[in-house]
């Protein structure tokens, strides 16, 4: 409360001395500590006051439900806070441990693509086999890289049109 170092209280005691006198200074400090301990008394008594009523009025118990209810567990920070540590160790270049555990979302998509690699090496064997039931392919053209585009084809040009009054007056178009 008083931030008051030796040096400051070697000075008021000095001045203590030369103002009250060393035959009423022991009477001074004694009445003092008597004062001080009344009033370090009256804050206790003052703080349990405050404390019994706090119980009373279930404060204390409505202070614990807000800071459970605040806390990073309950509102799934710390789960947030796990994958983000997770993510910031995860380097994309090494394979993935199959030790982890996996959910059952995952799992599911590593069946299809295990699935889909089963089918396409079965159809490349099947390709890869000479099969008497299936007929020779025949050659396949060369590439359209090889041979240049055709021109495209020329338009004849039209003949000019007639004037619109000449149409309305009954003359035949040429």
């Amino acid at each position: 409360m008083f931030d008051l170092g030796m040096s400051e209280l070697l000075v008021i005691g000095i001045v203590a001395l030369i103002v009250i006198g060393p035959k009423d200074l022991p009477e001074l400090f004694r009445t003092l500590g008597r004062f001080t301990a009344k009033m370090r008394s009256m804050a206790r008594e003052f703080s349990r006051a405050m404390e019994a009523a706090a119980d009373e009025s279930g404060v204390k118990d409505v202070a614990k439900d807000v800071k459970a209810m605040t806390s990073a567990k309950s509102l799934g920070l710390d789960a947030v806070k796990d994958a983000a540590t997770k993510f910031e160790k995860w380097d994309p270049l090494k394979p993935a441990a199959s030790s982890a555990p996996v959910g059952p979302a995952t799992q599911a998509l590593k069946d299809a693509q295990v699935t889909r690699k089963a089918i396409v090496r079965e159809a490349v064997d099947k390709l890869k086999k000479p099969d008497a039931a299936v007929p020779a392919a025949s050659p396949m053209p060369a590439p359209a890289a090889a041979h240049p585009p055709a021109p495209p084809p020329v338009k004849k040009p039209r003949a000019p049109r007639k004037p619109k009054a000449a149409v309305a007056a009954g003359e035949a178009p040429e």
